[in-house]
């Protein structure tokens, strides 16, 4: 008989396995309430996790604690957040993580830059036909994750300098243009269906003819509603997906970054006036003179 194979591990199962076992290691000292952050990297030394590891968790903590404040309100509760924020601890200098970040936003999201200052630079939707082909060339290329930020309207991002060799990110996206279009859409259609149902009201002699339209209308202003959750899902995932790139490696020194490179429209640009600027002599012919059949004396 062959033994049984191996159950795999997924990773929400290796992250409880791992948060578990430092639970029942740490379980095993005497460790008090509030600790200082020596004596969790004492602690850390410990029980085998690398120094810089719980250096960069412990200030990562630290500053998540002092500038995370989500939106409140009803809006924020019933439709969703208009602000959306991520925040990391990174390995870097703050001028290597901004000129990376900003590498990684021209590449993999359809953004262009706004205004650039030390230690803050903020992106706008890439827009008109450069936006265009980049999508078009992208629906072709199945390879990576589409374009996740295209629905912000402004995605800003600002790097602290935190100890030596460490940087706070934080990055934002407003929503409020997109949150607007589906509170107007949902009040559009509940409107429609009332004035419906008060003209039904007046011409029929039956209740049930005016509360239809009524559910309706409700039920495509909830879909309506429901709608902007998934959109704030997906730039919340692409703000994480530019830290996560940050974050294993991708904070490279200035002069080691790849230089932009042109752009279909450049490269376009480029043949269209190669084109123009060629002179008389470098175009071929559309006419062959035949061969003379009598040398000349």
């Amino acid at each position: 008989m062959t033994s049984p194979e191996t159950p795999r591990i997924d990773r929400a199962a290796l992250d409880r396995i791992i948060q578990r076992a430092a639970e029942l290691q740490t379980g095993e000292r005497d460790v008090g309430d509030n600790l200082s952050a020596d004596e969790v990297m004492a602690l850390g030394k410990d029980v085998g996790i690398p120094a810089r590891y719980l250096q960069q968790a412990i200030l990562e903590h630290q500053t998540t604690v002092t500038t995370a404040s989500p939106e409140q309100g009803l809006l924020a509760r019933v439709v969703g957040p208009a602000q959306l924020q991520a925040q990391r601890v990174v390995q870097g200098k703050a001028e290597d993580v901004l000129a990376s970040l900003a590498v990684w936003m021209d590449k993999n999201e359809l953004l262009v830059v706004q205004r650039q200052q030390a230690g803050w630079i903020s992106w706008e939707p890439l827009r008109g036909m450069q936006a265009a082909i980049r999508r078009g060339a992208a629906s072709l290329d199945t390879s990576k994750p589409k374009f996740m930020l295209s629905r912000a309207e402004v995605v800003v991002a600002t790097v602290t300098q935190l100890e030596s060799g460490y940087c706070h990110v934080s990055l934002s996206a407003t929503l409020k243009a997109a949150r607007r279009d589906h509170i107007i859409g949902a009040v559009v259609s509940g409107t429609v269906g009332v004035g419906t149902a008060g003209v039904l009201a007046m011409f029929s002699l039956t209740a049930i003819a005016a509360v239809v339209p009524v559910a309706v209308a409700a039920l495509i202003g909830v879909t309506v509603i429901r709608g902007f959750r998934p959109i704030t899902e997906r730039v919340q995932l692409g703000l994480d997906r530019a830290l996560d790139f940050l974050e294993r490696g991708g904070v490279k020194p200035a002069h080691e970054l790849p230089g932009r490179g042109p752009g279909l429209l450049d490269l376009l640009a480029t043949e269209v006036r190669r084109a123009l600027t060629a002179g008389p002599e470098s175009r071929p012919s559309g006419r062959t003179r035949p061969p003379d059949d009598k040398a000349k004396p």
